[in-house]
């Protein structure tokens, strides 16, 4: 895993971000088992609830594109601290890789990577539902 051209990456997708309510832009870039990269930034609404985070943006993409398998996702927004995931995000996550190691960073060059399950201890998975 290229963790630098997988923040690099982000970074460009954040210039895409429609966050005119937030002024909050963030961007994503996923990394599919096969080294496809896809890439998503923040898609807000007036209707808060039918807004969209970048890392789910870059999800839904690669999904829609045949992908399932992710073994890294890289977030970026401009904030003191590294940009961590939501919950809603971190349960996406979880769905498809709890292994799947998150790059979280800052306009900064600071950097932690975390893998899902960390993030989201005790979270609700298929293996719940088919036990």
């Amino acid at each position: 895993m290229d963790e630098k051209l997988l923040i690099k990456k982000a970074k460009e997708a954040r210039e895409n971000s429609y966050s005119p309510y937030s002024n909050f832009a963030v961007g994503a870039a996923l990394l599919t088992e096969e080294g496809k990269i896809f890439t998503g930034c923040n898609v807000e609404n007036a209707v808060y609830g039918l807004s969209n985070c970048a890392e789910r943006t870059a999800i839904f993409k690669a999904v829609s594109e045949g992908y399932r398998r992710f073994t890294a996702i890289a977030v970026v927004a401009d904030t003191d601290e590294v940009c961590k995931p939501c919950g809603s995000c971190r349960q996406v996550f979880i769905e498809f890789n709890p292994d799947m190691e998150v790059i979280m960073s800052n306009l900064n060059g600071d950097v932690e990577i975390k893998k899902a399950v960390q993030l989201l201890p005790g979270s609700f998975s298929r293996k719940q539902l088919n036990s």
